[in-house]
């Protein structure tokens, strides 16, 4: 096998392979240098052979690099690897997870069709539709996440598209993805899956029967906190359109970030194991504190759909979110009293991190809004990240002795 790269792609061998090693080798090619690890493209253009070779690959008739808005040899490396490891025909990488989000609906949605989205996601992805997308002629509707009846209740012959986080931010709220595909379907309509909290490694949504996945690669993809992007997946006949906004509009992953999330790639597995191992502790911990009034993780047993999550995802994630007896006074005082969590509304990184939704994240909706998410003054969410689960518990005692 040539490991050039006008021969071909490095994976042409990989067919069957178990998800770690697609997580370190698929998508990758070689330049004739041989490099070892994947090459970043810093470049904006491409020269062309000739003319009619130019005419050509912006025709389409051709194959190969045209522009790096839309086609550049890294990201696309990141996108082939992303679109093996959710089982996906074609990924289409963005610069975030919002402009991933805003390009399915810009590119799949046309004035007039209606969508419903759970009203368990994040505050940004409402506002996105609520505040944006109506101005175009897009009806939208917000069915609560776990209620399959709802979401039967709520299609109307006009639905386009069915949008979820599962599980939800910052509630850890599921749905039966199966099923909801399922009632989705049955009206024509599509499901998209935020699958940001979980990652491929702990959940496919593809396979549960969902039509296209979705992430903030900015979160556990990349998994440091380095990069902004985000990325799409699915059937090839949907990506042809994202990548056609794209293509046009410009909401483009930067070949270093690409690059960065191809190397977050390699260890996700065993970075999401050591989350969700974390997670689980710290939140059956919580659970036992007085000071806490309830703690969200789908790993605990009390969690009303544990089953669900042990059904369709191989782990519970890093996401614990509890809420603090006293409202939002006392869950000020707890974050304020923590001194080596880090206090920022990302999440997804090796350091761990503790934020206030109501005032953050969430900040932007109304009240009515939040209450429908379920998001309350008193709410406190932790992304659990790779530090001891000893330290963790020790900085966190300081915010239960602030209560």
């Amino acid at each position: 096998m040539t490991q050039e790269w006008e021969a071909g792609r490095l994976d042409s061998e990989l067919e069957g392979a178990a998800f770690d090693t697609l997580a370190v080798r698929a998508g990758q090619r070689r330049t004739p240098e041989g490099e070892h690890g994947e090459a970043m493209f810093l470049t904006s253009s491409y020269v062309f052979r000739t003319a009619a070779d130019a005419a050509a690959r912006f025709a389409g008739e051709v194959p190969g690099n045209v522009y790096s808005r839309y086609t550049n040899p890294t990201v696309r490396t990141f996108e082939e690897r992303i679109a093996a490891l959710e089982g996906a025909e074609q990924a289409v990488a963005t610069a975030s997870g919002m402009s991933a989000i805003l390009a399915i609906a810009m590119s799949l949605c046309s004035s007039g069709d209606h969508v419903l989205v759970s009203r368990s996601v994040f505050g940004s992805t409402i506002s996105l539709f609520e505040k944006y997308l109506k101005r175009f002629g897009i009806e939208v509707d917000y069915p609560a996440l776990s209620d399959l009846d709802g979401w039967k209740a709520a299609i109307k012959p006009n639905t386009r598209l069915l949008f979820v986080e599962s599980p939800s931010n910052p509630l850890a709220e599921l749905v039966d993805i199966r099923a909801l595909a399922e009632i989705a379907h049955a009206k024509g309509a599509l499901l998209v899956v935020d699958n940001c909290f979980c990652t491929p490694a702990l959940q496919q949504p593809l396979k549960l029967g969902a039509d296209i996945v979705m992430h903030s690669a900015t979160k556990y993809i990349d998994g440091q906190g380095r990069t902004m992007g985000g990325v799409v997946a699915g059937r090839a006949e949907h990506m042809k359109e994202v990548v056609g906004f794209l293509r046009t509009a410009g909401p483009t992953l930067s070949p270093f970030n690409a690059w960065v999330m191809i190397k977050g790639l390699e260890t996700l597995r065993v970075r999401m194991q050591a989350h969700c191992a974390s997670a689980l502790e710290i939140a059956r911990w919580l659970e036992q504190q007085p000071g806490v009034e309830r703690v969200y993780y789908a790993g605990l047993e009390s969690h009303p759909q544990h089953e669900l999550a042990k059904r369709q995802q191989s782990g519970f994630g890093a996401v614990v979110s509890f809420e603090a007896k006293g409202g939002k006074e006392a869950a000020w005082r707890f974050i304020d009293a923590t001194r080596m969590i880090s206090i920022t509304t990302n999440l997804g990184d090796t350091k761990t991190t503790i934020a206030h939704p109501a005032t953050t994240s969430h900040g932007r909706l109304s009240p009515q809004e939040r209450a429908n998410a379920g998001i309350s003054d008193s709410l406190i969410r932790l992304a659990i990240g790779l530090e001891d689960v000893a330290d963790l518990k020790a900085d966190l005692e300081r915010g239960l002795a602030a209560l």
